[in-house]
């Protein structure tokens, strides 16, 4: 019998993505709306487990803090709340993987190829960074649980109005100026390379509580800039409003290669040019005048 699966944030970035991998085939997955399964609201959540029951939660449910975010009110109390419901029935599903961030890190410091002992080292400034922090400890103390902390992802479906590949990709097909504040240092996931790595978390048992899931490379923004110039094929300028370099976002993945030893990641030069067939082939979608405001 395939493994029933509970992913929550179906309709965000990630959620959407996962539900168009080969997961969706392996797998039972549900996918529940807000309207069904608001997890902010502790009566819906508990009235919704009554009666289900799951081997694996993923948990991609977030109220965003991004500068597009149209509301940022209570994002610490409603993220972390949504997490403390989940808890309250962790005796209606046997594994649960939470997909957590490389801001659990302190993203006012450089963070430079940081393993996960340098987790809990620096305690978040900022209040996206905080909530990571918080739900990291409490798993830390949970039997199943484990915190996936992704850097920079990309791919389709995420806002190409303020994430930097995707918003260069759809400069570029308008021939506009692809833009940058200042040059900084990623370690930039390609989204189709975290359905594998959740396969192996579902069907596997792990020594730790938390995993970098970044791939080995790390990249500048300037140097994706050109490569998606080069794939675009276009005379295209490049804007860089600061000189130097921001602070580095980048972190290491060797304690999950120790374990995951056939992981593999895509050349980022073929998943920027896959990106860019996507945009392509769906620029009816964007708005040109959305990209002309820098956010």
């Amino acid at each position: 019998m395939k493994k029933k699966i509970l992913l929550t944030g179906g309709s965000g970035f990630i959620g959407r993505n996962i539900l168009e991998s080969f997961l969706i085939e392996k797998y039972d997955i549900s996918h529940p709306s807000r309207q069904e399964l608001n997890l902010t609201d502790y009566d819906c959540v508990k009235s919704y487990f009554k009666d289900k029951t799951f081997d694996v939660v993923l948990h991609s449910a977030t109220k965003p803090g991004h500068r597009n975010a149209k509301d940022t009110k209570d994002l610490f109390s409603l993220n972390t709340g949504m997490f403390e419901n989940l808890i309250n029935h962790k005796d209606r599903y046997g594994k649960f993987i939470n997909f957590g961030s490389g801001a659990i890190y302190d993203t006012s410091t450089n963070i430079t190829d940081f393993k996960e002992e340098n987790i809990f080292k620096n305690i978040c400034q900022d209040e996206h960074g905080f909530c990571k922090y918080v739900v990291a400890k409490k798993i830390e103390q949970l039997e199943n649980f484990i915190d996936l902390n992704i850097f920079g992802i990309f791919g389709k479906y995420e806002d190409w109005q303020i994430r930097f590949i995707s918003n260069a990709v759809c400069k570029t097909l308008y021939d506009l100026p692809i833009t940058l504040r200042q040059n900084r240092r990623f370690s930039y996931l390609f989204v189709d390379d975290l359905m594998p790595v959740l396969e192996f978390f579902i069907e596997n048992d792990v020594k730790y509580k938390s995993y970098n899931i970044v791939p080995d490379e790390k990249i500048e923004l300037l140097e994706i800039a050109e490569l998606v110039k080069k794939i675009s094929n276009k005379n295209i300028e490049i804007k860089v409003a600061k000189d130097g370099y921001g602070l580095d976002y980048t972190g290491n993945n060797s304690r999950l290669k120790t374990e995951f030893t056939d992981v593999n990641f895509t050349d980022v030069t073929k998943s920027i040019s896959s990106l860019y067939e996507y945009y392509k082939n769906n620029i009816s979608k964007i708005d040109r005048s959305l990209l002309l405001e820098d956010k």
